[in-house]
């Protein structure tokens, strides 16, 4: 059986032959696969390069969008040129496309051409953050009263589940930052990038917050976030950061709408 892309020529349908031209998509140094044929099974190496060329590009604009502080950071032509090496080391697993880009943070920490930003890898992991927030599930945040009416013999023993939309990126670098100043077409005055910052990415309502944790502030969040009761997350973090103001952070989490949920006992 035989079909028509009239893009790109004539594809025989067979296990291995998928295979072969999506791989040649992402490879510029692979050959147009031999299955590949125009009109009257003549050649179609011309139309088959527009349409791999049309597939990078997409990518490439998907991760444009996606990280664009990424890219005001470097610049246009740095970025897509780091993006198609990306995507040609990468290729999408999902059809949607705001779903690509999960290795991209990754990628730019081996890229060779970004190690003079060591801090550029976390802004791309906050941006993918952000991103995955705002697609996250609807729930509505846990209120301040809820908490309240908790015994107070029984408040160590709560457990605070994390709302669809919350994540915590940590950096050894400005990365809040970074991150707020280059989201936007303001100008840019000079950050100094080595103080480390740790981001709480939340969407309480309809909009996306990044906000910057206080020391202690990210542990606080993920002890919580894996399941452990109030007093022993608290215990964990005061036993490393003594001056940990336990009230005001967690007035200050469920203000940001960290959790949706609390349970007591079993």
């Amino acid at each position: 059986m035989r079909s028509v892309d009239p893009e790109v020529g004539r594809i025989d349908h067979h296990p291995g032959y998928a295979v072969d031209f999506v791989a040649g998509l992402l490879n510029p140094e692979r050959a147009v696969p031999s299955i590949v044929a125009g009109p009257d099974g003549k050649a179609a190496a011309r139309r088959y390069a527009v349409y791999r060329n049309n597939v990078t590009v997409s990518l490439i604009d998907a991760l444009a969008a996606t990280f664009p502080a990424t890219m005001r950071i470097t610049g246009v032509d740095f970025f897509r040129a780091m993006a198609r090496d990306h995507v040609r080391a990468t290729p999408p697993n999902s059809p949607l496309m705001f779903e690509y880009g999960y290795d991209f943070a990754g990628f730019i920490e081996q890229y060779e051409h970004a190690r003079l930003m060591p801090w550029l890898a976390d802004v791309a992991r906050l941006e993918r953050a952000w991103l995955d927030a705002y697609h996250a599930a609807d729930a509505k945040p846990l209120m301040g009263a809820s908490l309240a009416l908790i015994p107070p013999d029984q408040l160590t023993d709560a457990i605070l589940a994390p709302h669809p939309a919350t994540r915590v990126v940590r950096s050894r670098y400005s990365v809040v930052a970074i991150f707020a100043a280059n989201r936007g077409d303001a100008p840019i005055s000079q950050i100094d990038a080595s103080a480390p910052e740790d981001a709480l990415v939340t969407r309480p309502g309809l909009e996306v917050m990044v906000r910057r944790l206080p020391p202690g502030g990210a542990d606080f969040v993920l002890h919580l976030s894996a399941g452990e009761p109030l007093g022993a997350a608290a215990a964990a973090v005061l036993a490393e950061y003594p001056t940990f103001d336990l009230s005001a952070n967690i007035a200050g989490m469920i203000d940001a709408g960290v959790f949706n949920e609390i349970c007591v006992g079993g």
